[in-house]
């Protein structure tokens, strides 16, 4: 289990910026050491618990990359063009044993080997034949063109994948060409998620005229599993000290994170604060952020906490912003900023100095083809309408204080937020 001592995230004071947060928990959180091998196929998704240099040069063989004609360099015509008798025919997956004769040309295919002394390929339709069955090529080819020497892409030895690289479809592709079938993975981060509050039924359980059904401890699982966590689902902990503490407890030793949902905030009936105050310690973040200000940090028994707010958006916000750089802390995953791109905002907008405020907008293409953001229609953080209706978020950063049209403002897309 991940384990950090009570204090290490003690802090208190003023609202906690994003970047305050983000940076002592990235440089706090203890990564888990414990690795498993897994099958290439399922390694998608998961840390790279080793470097990988690589066992062989990419590609392993010099080859052309056309379909055309192989020919030494000294044969490459000069100012005219020059026909030469065909010598050979090299397949990809063939042999290529036998040098070019001089003079002549090989016909040879896309991935095919160069036969030894060949340098470059004219492409086959860049040629014609004669009435000979000659190959006539044409002048002003370079030395070495459409020739993919061995290791171009990447030499032997090189370091091609770094331990800590959360893994993509293209890393596992890099490491198919090298002939891999398993790869070493941190173990999948154990989280447990409950969600809280009297006011919840799970869904598929009758549900009260006073009540809602519990919709963010489904999204932060299928977010978390985004992530590659190993969730367990520990449903709806009610309004309850004991109730709670105790349920908290018993999960620290057995998991390396504990998220929860609703509770957090300074209302007589949000208890989260007090039960992890009395079996552990919390430091509670208000943290400067709209939607999602109340945000819990705590330690029960070595194990963190984060607490996230009720209202679903605030939630979804909170989790992109705290629980994912935690994640990926806990997993000694390399660091992965959120990068927003640019826009052209096609709203007004006002937001106080110092809080950095996240806007749910859709994209759409203008007709000077520039990217415009149009702001939904509704504020609160309460509608899940408004991240299903929606393409993404605006970050307006803390010193922001208005938005006019046409302003250019960052974009994260919700693809690129897991």
């Amino acid at each position: 289990m991940a384990q950090l001592s009570d204090d290490c995230f003690a802090s208190g004071g003023p609202m906690m910026s994003v970047d305050e947060a983000v940076g002592l928990i990235t440089t706090r959180v203890n990564a888990i050491v414990d690795l498993e091998t897994v099958a290439l196929v399922d390694a998608d998704g998961r840390v790279l618990a080793r470097d990988i240099a690589a066992p062989l040069p990419l590609p392993p063989f010099t080859n052309s990359a056309v379909d055309g004609y192989a020919v030494r360099n000294a044969d490459i015509p000069d100012g005219v063009e020059r026909a030469l008798p065909l010598d050979g025919r090299i397949q990809a997956g063939g042999l290529a044993l036998a040098p070019i004769k001089a003079g002549h040309t090989a016909r040879i295919f896309t991935g095919a080997p160069m036969p030894p002394d060949a340098e470059t390929v004219f492409m086959q339709e860049d040629v014609r034949v004669d009435d000979a069955g000659r190959i006539v090529l044409p002048p002003g080819l370079k030395p070495g063109a459409n020739v993919r020497p061995a290791g171009e892409d990447i030499p032997q030895g090189h370091i091609a994948l770094r331990a800590g690289q959360r893994l993509l479809p293209q890393h596992v592709a890099l490491a198919a060409a090298f002939g891999l079938v398993r790869l070493d993975v941190v173990r999948r981060i154990r989280v447990a998620v409950f969600s809280t509050g009297d006011e919840l039924a799970s869904p598929g359980e009758p549900r009260a005229a006073s009540q809602l059904f519990d919709s963010n401890r489904f999204m932060l699982m299928a977010m978390l599993r985004r992530l590659g966590c190993d969730v367990s689902d520990l449903g709806i902990l009610r309004d309850e000290r004991a109730l709670l503490a105790n349920g908290l407890k018993q999960v620290a030793g057995t998991h390396d994170l504990i998220l929860t949902t609703g509770g957090v905030s300074t209302g007589e009936e949000d208890h989260v604060k007090a039960a992890v105050e009395s079996i552990g310690s919390l430091v509670f973040w208000r943290m400067a952020i709209k939607p999602g200000r109340p945000v819990a940090m705590g330690i029960i028994e070595g194990t963190p906490l984060i607490g996230l707010p009720g209202n679903p958006v605030a939630s979804f916000v909170t989790f992109v912003h705290v629980v994912r750089p935690t994640v990926l802390a806990l997993a000694g995953s390399l660091p992965a900023p959120l990068l927003p791109i640019p826009v052209r905002a096609a709203f007004t907008y006002k937001k106080k100095v110092g809080r950095r405020e996240y806007v749910r907008a859709s994209l759409r293409r203008t007709q000077d083809g520039a990217l415009e953001a149009i702001k939904f229609p509704r504020e609160g953080a309460g509608l899940l309408s408004s991240l299903v209706d929606t393409d993404g978020l605006i970050e307006l950063d803390e010193e922001v204080t208005r938005v006019e049209p046409g302003q250019s403002v960052g974009f994260l897309s919700y693809a690129d937020l897991l």
